[in-house]
C-alpha cells in the first residue's frame, strides 16, 4: 500500500512538472478579426491592500497580466516585469496576481507578498489579492482570459507561475506567452 501511494506520489508530480515544462514557452495569439464578446474593462478587483481598481483606469495602455508566486523558480522574473514597466508605464502597465494554485508556491498573505515583492525586486507595478487562475473558484477576470465565449478567441488557461496575457488598448485580449517568456523575449517584443 505504502509502495503503491509513493508511486502515484511520483507520477503526480511527474505530470504536473512535464504540464509546467510544456506550457513554459507557449505563445498564442489573437486570430485577425476574432470578435470580442466582452472587455477587460469591465472588471474591478481588490488591489493587494484591500481596496477595488476598476480596470478602465488602464484604457489607452497595452497591459500585461502575470499570475505570481514568491516562491518559484521564475519568481526572478519579478525583477525584469518591473524594469520593463520602469521603462514603458507611460504606454504600458503590468498587472500583478499572486496565485498559489502551482505548488504551493505563495502562501503568504497580502503583507507578505507585498513586503517580498518591495524588499526583493522594488516592485511599483500594481499588485492584486492573491487569485485562483484554474480550477472551480478561478476569479473571474481568469475566466474571461480563459474563456473563448467572453475573450472572443483564448481558451490557454496559465499551466504555471508567471504566464502573460496581452490585453490591447481598447481591452482586447491579443497575446498569451508561458512561463519562460520575458519583456526581452522576441515574440513579447513583437506582441508590443
Amino acid at each position: 500500500m505504502l509502495k503503491s501511494f509513493a508511486l502515484l506520489a511520483a507520477l503526480v508530480g511527474a505530470s504536473i512538472a512535464l504540464l509546467a515544462f510544456c506550457n513554459a514557452g507557449k505563445v498564442s495569439e489573437r486570430p485577425a478579426g476574432a470578435p470580442t464578446p466582452s472587455s477587460f474593462f469591465q472588471f474591478t478587483v481588490n488591489s493587494l491592500d484591500g481596496e477595488p481598481v476598476s480596470m478602465e483606469q488602464f484604457k489607452g495602455k497595452k497591459i500585461v497580466v502575470l499570475n505570481v508566486a514568491s516562491k518559484c523558480g521564475y519568481t526572478p522574473q519579478y525583477g525584469d516585469w518591473e524594469k520593463f514597466y520602469e521603462a514603458n508605464k507611460d504606454k504600458v502597465v503590468v498587472l500583478g496576481f499572486p496565485c498559489n494554485d502551482f505548488g504551493s508556491q505563495e502562501p503568504g498573505s497580502a503583507g507578505d507578498i507585498a513586503e517580498f515583492c518591495q524588499k526583493n525586486y522594488g516592485v511599483t507595478f500594481p499588485m492584486f489579492e492573491k487569485v485562483h487562475v484554474k480550477g472551480a473558484e478561478k476569479a473571474p477576470l481568469y475566466q474571461w482570459l480563459t474563456d473563448p465565449a467572453q475573450n472572443g478567441w483564448n481558451s490557454q488557461e496559465p499551466g504555471w507561475n508567471f504566464c502573460k496575457y496581452v490585453i490591447n488598448e481598447k481591452g482586447e485580449l491579443t497575446h498569451f506567452f508561458g512561463s519562460n517568456i520575458k519583456p526581452d523575449s522576441a515574440e513579447f517584443l513583437e506582441a508590443m
